[in-house]
């Protein structure tokens, strides 16, 4: 058997109809590979097809061994410990025995070559910063991001042929990320391939695979390499469209030419066939036909061509996505004005202190490590949860877009969604602020629940934005999560001409600074302002 997951002519068609993918064809070798594609492109169908929990309507997938999967969203069961989730449970207690001189075939059979493991589980929790952290400990007692890197962990520890892995930096500070970055970079123990949309993770690995349009394209190195390959590719297809639009053009002229030309003898060939006997005038008239039929039918074909490739060179130039445009009269507000103040402030569930003021159109950047409460504090802004104590005043209007963006009812339209956040908007003026947002004509129409992941985030945007009254504080907890590449660089250009105050949550270092933050705070058992 290959060593790598190889896809022949896969294609995959939903019940509706619609299809994933077409004859895909592509080869994923050992080592890491960075799974990339607009939002929508059919990532996550290829993984569930890679897994077998979808199931191809034609091809055929060859998989080297096992697979292992971290999905997007963990779920755990309710009080499993650190080493279950790591798979060694068994063994440990397997090695207890040996050492209190229980030693059975059984206990034998169940140890095999791991006399080492529990060392090497340590190592390797250590290495995602997970040190001293008790086997016996409860999962339900790990943040979120810690959750994810024991996840991890599991997985590298039990070195399957395949290891699949769907976002896996989503939620994790900034430390974190790079703790899995290292590992991923020494992962040298089969096909492991990786959907993500944090560039410094994927500068890291071996080859970069980018599904665009149902077909898959593999560039060898990192996110940088493929960027250069990508410009260098879309300036040879803008040149190559320029070229076949001229050529067009030139054949279109040729041929009014001609018809000119032809409609221009047929006249001068009648004037002179005035004067000829009949049967000489008309075969005269049937050679001039077939000659002026050869000459208008060679240039069509000439056109004909033309526009073939041309057809052609514009599939080559890549569209752009829509374009955010958060350009809201309704949100300003003046510099200098209070937006929130909070004294004396206790968090819940992390007992974190919060002294705090918010003036004017300050767009400010919320930084800490996982768990020291940022969702907590943003809920607290919002009115969603009280303060253990302390004072919260937040005299404006102000919304939260949460990480889950569980704000959409699936079964509503876009238009639905926005028009029940704001009844009194209109349908015109509803369609006008979906449009600015993406969501033109037909589109506003599409249902929530078919949405993808940027397009949900785009919808949500507009239910928060376009609700009234409109905010005039806009809080966001992780909104790259849902975005492609391009997403979260469209989203960083529309937030930095909001003109309401706008607190963010992210971990993703390369969307702050492209927000521009007028300011940068940073929570851990108190709340502080970050220089520079």
């Amino acid at each position: 058997m290959s060593s790598s997951v190889i896809c022949t002519d896969l294609s995959h068609t939903w019940p509706d109809g619609t299809s994933a993918f077409t004859g895909l064809t592509v080869t994923f070798p050992p080592g890491v590979t960075g799974l990339i594609g607009a939002n929508g492109s059919g990532k996550t169908t290829l993984l569930r097809l890679l897994t077998s929990t979808l199931q191809p309507t034609r091809g055929s997938i060859s998989v080297p061994g096992p697979v292992a999967v971290l999905p997007q969203n963990l779920t755990t069961r309710t009080g499993t410990r650190v080493a279950q989730v790591l798979g060694i449970e068994q063994t440990l207690a397997a090695l207890a025995a040996v050492e209190r001189g229980q030693v059975t075939p059984q206990h034998l059979e169940t140890i095999g070559q791991d006399w080492d493991v529990e060392q090497r589980a340590h190592a390797l929790l250590a290495d995602l910063g997970l040190d001293g952290l008790p086997l016996d400990t409860e999962v339900a007692a790990l943040s979120g991001g810690q959750a994810v890197l024991l996840h991890l962990a599991a997985l590298l520890l039990a070195r399957p042929g395949v290891l699949l892995l769907d976002e896996p930096t989503n939620n994790l500070d900034h430390p974190a990320r790079q703790r899995v970055a290292r590992a991923l970079a020494g992962w040298r123990h089969g096909v492991c391939v990786v959907v993500s949309h944090d560039r410094d993770l994927l500068e890291s690995v071996d080859r970069i695979a980018e599904l665009h349009q149902g077909r898959i394209t593999v560039h060898g190195g990192g996110f940088s390499s493929y960027e250069q390959a990508l410009a260098t590719q879309q300036a040879a297809a803008q040149q190559a469209l320029r070229t076949a639009e001229a050529d067009e053009r030139r054949q279109h002229r040729d041929l009014t030419q001609a018809q000119h030309s032809v409609a221009k003898r047929r006249k001068q060939g009648a004037r002179a066939g005035e004067n000829m006997p009949k049967i000489l005038a008309g075969a005269r008239r049937r050679a001039a036909q077939k000659s002026a039929g050869k000459l208008t039918g060679l240039h069509q074909q000439r056109l004909e061509a033309a526009r073939h490739a041309r057809r052609q060179a514009e599939e080559a130039v890549r569209e752009e996505d829509p374009v955010i445009r958060l350009d809201l009269p309704a949100t300003t507000v003046p510099a200098g004005r209070s937006v929130a103040r909070l004294r004396e402030v206790v968090l819940p569930h992390t007992g974190a202190r919060v002294d705090l003021d918010i003036y004017g159109p300050q767009r400010v950047a919320l930084l800490g490590d996982n768990g020291t409460g940022k969702t907590t504090l943003l809920r607290v802004l919002a009115g969603d949860l009280e303060p253990e104590q302390g004072v919260v005043e937040v005299p404006v209007p102000v919304r939260l877009l949460p990480q889950r963006l569980d704000l959409l009812d699936p079964d509503r339209s876009v238009a639905g969604n926005v028009a029940a956040a704001a009844p009194g908007l209109g349908d015109n003026r509803v369609r006008a602020g979906l449009a600015r947002l993406g969501f033109a004509g037909r589109r506003a129409d599409q249902p929530a629940g078919s949405l993808s992941g940027g397009e949900a985030l785009r919808a949500s945007l507009a239910v928060v934005l376009l609700a009234e009254p409109a905010p005039q504080l806009l809080m966001l907890d992780e909104p790259t999560n849902n975005l492609d590449l391009a997403g979260v660089e469209h989203l960083a250009a529309a937030l930095r001409t909001y003109r309401g105050a706008l607190i963010v949550v992210s971990h993703d270092q390369r969307f702050l600074t492209d927000l521009h933050p007028t300011r940068r705070l940073r929570l851990n058992h108190t709340l502080s302002d970050v220089d520079g």
